[in-house]
């Protein structure tokens, strides 16, 4: 094991999908969710797929065991996807990042509920903590709705983030039960598959003509979250999961950074607040899971944010 290593490259992955966020956050004034994901989706698969080949894992990386587990993972991850990204359009850049950290949470609950868990009395008050701070940082948008546009726009983004926050949870659970019989790389690349085709179906809903700029960043999205997934997926081979998984919560920094100074968005206090009541609780969760074992790890390593 080589923890610093694993950090590093944990680090870089979550840099690399805050940039892809920021790069899909752009486009969202004319481009739709749907044609993001595509977008994304696509031209994360030729650095996915020259990644499995340059570790010579591209029997692997094709080979599956069970193909239906693959199409429902690829479903609930697109619609996931999707959702966060169409929020992008309604909230700042922080506040989407900090109710999308529901998602640790949330698998919590379903692990529970799916994988017959046991869940102590430790996590289940963790799990009442982070909610408690999304219900902070929720408030303004839920006390809002109804009234102008602009206000009813925002609620709508934010419970866009937790439903697509929801079905990632699932997916997480999902895969935990995949990892029993399928390889990370298979899961790793035929996801990318799946959400480029599910995709497509988006068509009839709108899509656009992309400008020239539009066109590049989200290109570039797709190409940061294919090297990001990377990464991810590298930095659970040099560390434990428990070890690396908290700098997850390392993207709020840098989204408070892009959303001041790439979108103007100054956050609130209340955000802030609820956001850390959030991050404390997700930690809390990690720290108790951390001898779950090598499952879990492959686990985290297959999720695509």
């Amino acid at each position: 094991m080589q923890p610093l290593k694993g950090i590093a490259y944990k680090l870089i992955a979550v840099i690399c999908f805050i940039g892809m966020s920021s790069l899909i956050k752009a486009s969202t004034p004319h481009v739709p969710p749907g044609e993001a994901v595509f977008f994304r989706s696509i031209f994360a698969l030729p650095i996915i797929f020259g990644w499995l080949a340059a570790r010579g894992d591209l029997s692997t990386g094709m080979k599956v065991a069970n193909p239906m587990a693959h199409v429902w993972r690829g479903f609930i991850g697109t619609t996931s996807m999707g959702c966060g990204f169409a929020a992008l359009a309604f909230l700042p850049l922080p506040e989407v990042t900090a109710l999308n950290y529901t998602m640790p949470l949330l698998v919590v609950v379903f692990a529970a509920m799916f994988l017959g868990e046991k869940v102590g009395v430790l996590r289940i008050g963790a799990v009442a903590l982070g909610l408690f701070g999304v219900t902070v940082v929720l408030e303004p948008r839920v006390t809002t709705f109804g009234g102008d546009p602009v206000q009813a726009t925002q609620a709508i983004g934010a419970f866009l983030v937790l439903f697509g926050a929801t079905c990632g949870a699932l997916a997480q659970v999902h895969i935990r039960n995949m990892v029993k019989t399928e390889q990370t790389s298979a899961i790793v690349f035929w996801f990318s598959v799946t959400a480029t085709v599910m995709s497509l179906f988006t068509i009839p809903f709108g899509w656009v003509l992309p400008t020239p700029w539009e066109a590049t960043a989200l290109i570039l999205a797709g190409l940061l979250g294919g090297v990001g997934q990377i990464f991810l997926t590298s930095s659970y081979r040099f560390a434990d999961a428990s070890l690396v998984a908290p700098f997850d919560y390392a993207s709020m920094i840098f989204a408070l950074l892009i959303g001041y100074f790439a979108f103007g968005e100054v956050p609130t206090v209340q955000m802030l607040a609820g956001a850390a009541i959030i991050i404390t609780a997700g930690v809390i969760i990690l720290l108790r899971e951390r001898h779950l074992g090598l499952q879990r790890a492959r686990a985290q390593a297959a999720k695509s944010p």
